[in-house]
């Protein structure tokens, strides 16, 4: 099983902590071929995070991990995953570091562990594939400043 997210600008939303009081900025916009994950961070305000996410809409149900090729700015960043379509809740999160080289990254769904607002939550379960609403970046790592991670294809496999 393979099956590839459309890399439409369009179907992302940012999601910062302009939310909670923040001043951070994130979004997504194209790159030659790619999306770009932008911003900046800022600490300000009890700030901290800049996101963006998608809806996913298809049936994961076979899927074991999620492989991610991208080119970070040698950050660590986290791909997310929802099982609801809310704005606010439980996210399944699994960290990864870039290197400022084009990269593939393999996260299996097995090792995501589930957050809510940055603390763990007990008893909430593994990730159930056929349950993903929604998928997302983002960057939480109290170093503030510009950000850029390039991603050319989110793949659950």
């Amino acid at each position: 099983m393979s099956i590839c997210l459309d890399m439409d600008p369009d179907n992302w939303r940012a999601v910062n902590d302009g939310v909670m009081g923040g001043l951070s900025r994130g979004r997504m916009v194209p790159v030659d071929d790619a999306l770009r994950f932008e911003g900046e961070l800022s600490l300000e305000n009890n700030g901290g995070f800049a996101s963006v996410r998608r809806t996913v809409g298809m049936d994961l149900s076979g899927a074991a991990a999620v492989r991610l090729q991208l080119r970070g700015d040698g950050r660590r960043y986290q791909f997310r995953i929802r099982q609801d379509g809310g704005l606010d809740g439980i996210a399944w999160r699994a960290e990864f570091d870039t290197s400022g080289d084009w990269q593939t990254v393999v996260l299996p769904l097995a090792e995501f562990v589930p957050v809510f607002r940055g603390r763990l939550v007990a008893g909430a379960g593994p990730v159930e594939p056929a349950r993903v609403a929604q998928v997302g970046f983002m960057l939480a790592d109290r170093n503030p400043g510009a950000f850029a991670l390039d991603v050319r294809s989110i793949e659950f496999v």
